[in-house]
């Protein structure tokens, strides 16, 4: 049977492609297919201890079967985020992805988006591009991300973080594409009726994203180019 293999941020870089078609034998697992792929990429190796493997958009373990037609992918460690209604419309999501700029008017639309009456905190985060990192000077960013999976992951957690703090209500916008700097990468916003429910909320979502959204960043600077979460 065929696989559909999507290639991402640094591993694509080791494979030197984005996507291919990977025989399988029937009934192969998510391990089988791995050890397929590290024995055609020997330079995958390296990574494999902090890779993780997604089918068909969702976290899987290497004891899971496959199906034919399965989408495969190695997601490497994380930046730890369709395109989305203009700004401040009244169509703002809860949750995107998104190329256009994270401007006041989205800040806005978010803050608005988890007010409520009954809410006396709300809190925000944005996160900007800076001009350097670890001792080296930063020119711009590049934001990649695995889009439906980054959209269905951001999601589970906006509902995960609003379950895990009653009467919370959160909201997240990511950009991708080229960012430069001083450019807003990333807008959290949380409402609750408490100022300590709203820090925490806010706060419990970026980390998340940070851990589990795949959305990659590469620092551009004088120094060369480096995907931020590659460690091997």
């Amino acid at each position: 049977m065929y696989l559909n293999v999507l290639y991402f941020a640094h591993v694509r870089e080791r494979v030197g492609r984005s996507e291919e078609r990977l025989e399988v034998p029937e009934g192969a697992t998510v391990a089988d297919a791995v050890a397929a792929l590290v024995a055609r990429y020997p330079a995958l190796e390296a990574l494999m201890s902090v890779v993780r493997v997604a089918v068909d958009g969702e976290f899987a373990r290497l004891e899971d079967p496959l199906h034919e037609g399965a989408e495969l992918v190695l997601i490497p460690p994380v930046a730890g985020g369709a395109g989305t209604p203009p700004a401040g419309s009244p169509g703002t999501p809860a949750v995107a992805l998104t190329t256009e700029p994270l401007d006041a008017a989205r800040h806005e639309a978010l803050t608005a988006l988890v007010s409520d009456a009954a809410h006396g905190g709300v809190v925000t985060f944005v996160g900007a591009v800076r001009d350097h990192a670890r001792g080296h000077a930063v020119a711009r960013l590049e934001y990649e991300a695995y889009g439906t999976m980054a959209v269905r992951q951001l999601e589970r957690l906006v509902a995960e973080v609003e379950a895990a703090i009653p009467g919370t209500r959160c909201a997240v916008h990511h950009r991708v594409g080229v960012l430069e700097i001083g450019d807003v990468a990333v807008i959290v916003a949380a409402g609750s009726a408490h100022r300590a429910e709203a820090f925490d909320a806010c706060r419990m979502l970026i980390d998340r994203l940070k851990q589990d959204v795949p959305i990659w960043k590469r620092e551009v600077g004088p120094d060369g180019a480096e995907w931020v979460s590659e460690r091997p």
